[in-house]
């Protein structure tokens, strides 16, 4: 009796050694959510001229978004002029109170899950004292912005298909998801979509990927950057795997149409509006909530990008 009483203890062990790690696994998300968050809090209340260890992450963030210059290697973790109008360029663009400072306001913006495309292009070396910078190849009409990149009339008729990244959701309901997003794009221009079928080539391919995956733009794991999407003629959709993704989100979920359709507006050539929270192609997303249908502005992007 012995031998097999110690056989079921030890099979005991090992069932609750598997159900720790997995308990373990799924608390994984919520710390790592926390990270970005507790990182840019303990940032608060810096001022300019001080050196302060990890500045040089704050300044990434707003160099990848599009708030340094081009231009500039970021080296130091100095609080220096650069930073400050980097500051001030992030919250004038999202209408916050412009002080150079990183304050809590501004702290606040930055934690709400966005698109990792970012909104301003190609930004020129600017002077310190000038908060305002435009590149020539960015046409701001209304309040809604696309560059030189579009599909030739040749190309209206895009094809898809799903890459051989992680799979995050069934491939169903993914294909459901963005069937719908396509549709919502193909109502108010002029395109249509079709998925490509029998391993095809495509115009647009659509993949699930992890932290980096070779594309110069890597994911930040779950809470913050959730998704990108290349402009024309590119056609890559990239989501990020370790968010939660739901088709009905609860409070901590992102909802995958939502972020669908804003990353369409990407291939389609959209860039981020500027000035309507409501607009689909508004660099943020709160998490439990769903913005499916395009605004007047992007519908007025759409048409301006494509009016010939």
């Amino acid at each position: 009796m012995a031998p097999k009483l110690s056989h079921l203890l030890s099979a005991i062990l090992v069932i609750f050694s598997i159900q720790s790690f997995r308990g373990q696994a799924r608390t994984l998300k919520p710390e790592h959510r926390q990270s970005f968050s507790s990182f840019l809090q303990g940032l608060e209340g810096i001022q300019k001229g001080q050196t302060v260890e990890g500045l040089i992450e704050l300044k990434q963030y707003l160099k990848k978004f599009g708030y340094y210059p081009s231009d500039i290697t970021l080296t130091s973790s100095d609080f220096d002029d650069h930073l400050e109008l980097a500051l001030k360029t992030y919250q004038e663009y999202f209408h916050l109170n412009v002080t150079g400072n990183l304050d809590s306001s501004t702290i606040q913006q930055m934690m709400i899950p966005r698109c990792g495309m970012p909104d301003i292009i190609n930004t020129p070396s600017a002077k310190p004292n000038s908060t305002k910078s435009k590149h020539k190849k960015v046409h701001v009409v209304a309040h809604y912005a696309f560059g030189a990149q579009k599909w030739p009339p040749s190309k209206y008729a895009l094809t898809y298909r799903f890459g051989s990244g992680v799979q995050v959701v069934g491939s169903d309901t993914l294909r459901s998801v963005c069937s719908k997003a396509f549709q919502t794009w193909a109502k108010v221009s002029k395109f249509t979509f079709r998925e490509a079928t029998g391993g095809a080539s495509a115009d647009i391919v659509i993949e699930f990927f992890s932290g980096d995956h070779g594309d110069q733009s890597p994911f930040d794991g779950p809470g913050n950057q959730l998704a990108h999407a290349f402009y024309p003629q590119d056609g890559r959709l990239h989501y990020d795997a370790d968010e939660n993704w739901s088709t009905d989100p609860a409070m901590d979920q992102i909802d995958l149409e939502t972020v669908t359709v804003h990353e369409i507006g990407h291939l389609l050539g959209l860039y981020h509006s500027k000035d309507h929270p409501e607009a689909i192609m508004y660099p943020t997303t709160q998490r439990g909530s769903k913005k499916r249908d395009l605004a007047q502005d992007d519908i007025d992007g759409i048409h301006a990008l494509y009016s010939n």
